[in-house]
């Protein structure tokens, strides 16, 4: 009996979990390789990072989502290289793995532009470690403020500043107006709302680029009504921990500030010594394979794919899942042995609609010509990430939670947690006191 073609998984976001369940009741043995044990629903990150809802209600260990897929084993390791002319995926810790076909799907970083430096002062929000920490950093914010006598120095405590005007800027500029407003002006007596400050600056000439610029334009107001201040053609010259400067020469301070401002495909597709873009994404064939490799496949962030525009297909999650299944079909299709000989078909996106929420009752949304804002827009946002949350556990909290949050104006997740009590970003003493120190020497 010949053995069951092997298909190894790297990443356990969107893209590489809907692939591996894809494959489930396939003649295949599927490896799904992650250095997280747990599947995270990035689109609701912020509301981590904002106190609305814990880590857990967002992020579903991956053995538990595929547990019943008996082809499929779960490693938890980390991948250090990728030998393709010998077919090795190698891994740390463990073996190296054999593969007859590869799926590389492991997400996206933030990136900075060449000033890497930055992330110390303005953390992304990519993993619950980044939420938790943004969180903290808010949180701590608003403590200080509270002993804080000077009111110059309690103005820069409470102003906050978002660089990115993309949909995850805009979301957590109007959250973090939210929890102010609503949340926390209740329980502090001077760090009062009145006297918090939210920037979004975003270096284009409108936020929300990639929708219709009418719903631009609604977002801004929308952001507006929450107290947001807005400032497109803002180019960034230098974070520090006081605040931002301009190239215009301005400085803004602010105790808090966060990066939305760009992500780059992982480090793990520089390694594999084929072509890419500025964003570090592969080009992929039309079947999403690498050119000169046709069992190794990039699917969502990691790959450079363009639409029938001309234009990059975006890195959102209906992209990464439609790939997977397209992708798996392909390998499911020539481990069965049919249509081997014959030609891949291409793959192409089904452009589902584009959503962005602003705050509560809040957002914008764009399906073909139909274009939403408001609350209608709102509801639909809500239903969609109900919807696609893994598990029926977490939607009913999620579910619970935001209804909770809508009538009384509360965030049931407002913990500090680490032991830091100092606002802003820790500094570099403390940085290390805490990093592993050298094994002693016998």
């Amino acid at each position: 009996m010949s053995k069951p073609t092997r298909v190894v998984i790297v990443g356990g976001g969107f893209g590489g979990l809907t692939a591996a369940k894809t494959l489930v009741k396939t003649d295949v043995d599927v490896t799904l390789v992650d250095r997280q044990n747990h599947h995270l629903f990035q689109p609701l990150l912020y509301q981590v990072a904002m106190a609305g809802l814990a880590p857990s209600e967002i992020a579903v260990p991956i053995r538990t989502i595929l547990r019943r897929a008996s082809n499929t084993t779960v490693l938890l390791a980390e991948v250090e290289a990728i030998d393709l002319a010998h077919k090795l995926v190698k891994v740390s810790p463990g073996p190296a793995l054999n593969y007859d076909y590869l799926i590389l799907a492991p997400g996206a970083r933030t990136h900075y532009f060449g000033h890497d430096d930055w992330e110390h002062y303005a953390p992304g929000l990519k993993s619950l470690d980044d939420a938790v920490e943004i969180r903290r950093r808010v949180l701590l914010a608003f403590e200080a403020a509270e002993r804080e006598t000077d009111p110059r120095e309690r103005k820069r405590l409470l102003s906050f500043i978002v660089i990115g005007g993309g949909p995850t800027g805009v979301e957590m500029a109007g959250a973090i107006a939210e929890l102010a407003r609503y949340a926390l002006g209740r329980d502090f007596r001077r760090a009062c709302p009145a006297e918090t400050r939210v920037l979004l600056l975003e270096g284009a000439d409108r936020v929300l680029s990639s929708f219709d610029p009418s719903l631009s334009e609604k977002a801004v107001v929308q952001l507006s009504e929450l107290g947001v201040e807005v400032r497109t053609g803002s180019l960034v010259e230098r974070i520090t921990a006081e605040g931002v400067v301009l190239r215009s020469g301005e400085v803004l301070a602010a105790s808090t500030v966060t990066w939305a401002a760009g992500v780059a495909a992982s480090t793990l597709i520089a390694k594999l010594g084929v072509d890419v873009d500025r964003a570090g994404r592969a080009k992929v064939a039309l079947d999403c394979s690498l050119p000169g490799h046709p069992e190794v496949f990039v699917i969502g962030d990691a790959a450079l794919m363009l639409g029938p525009d001309q234009k990059p297909l975006p890195g959102v999650s209906p992209v990464a899942m439609q790939m997977a299944r397209h992708v798996a079909r392909i390998i499911a299709q020539e481990a069965a042995g049919d249509g081997r000989s014959e030609p891949r078909p291409p793959f192409r996106y089904v452009d589902k609609g584009s959503m962005a929420t602003i705050g509560r009752s809040r957002a914008i949304a764009e399906v073909g010509a139909l274009k939403l804002s408001g609350l209608m827009a709102w509801l639909a946002w809500l239903v969609v990430h109900i919807w696609y949350l893994i598990g029926f556990r977490n939607r009913l909290l999620v579910l619970f939670n935001w209804a909770w949050s809508y009538l009384t104006y509360r965030r049931g997740a407002r913990l500090i947690t680490g032991g830091r009590l100092e606002a802003g970003p820790p500094s570099l003493k403390q940085l290390e006191s805490t990093a592993p120190q050298p094994a002693a020497q016998a």
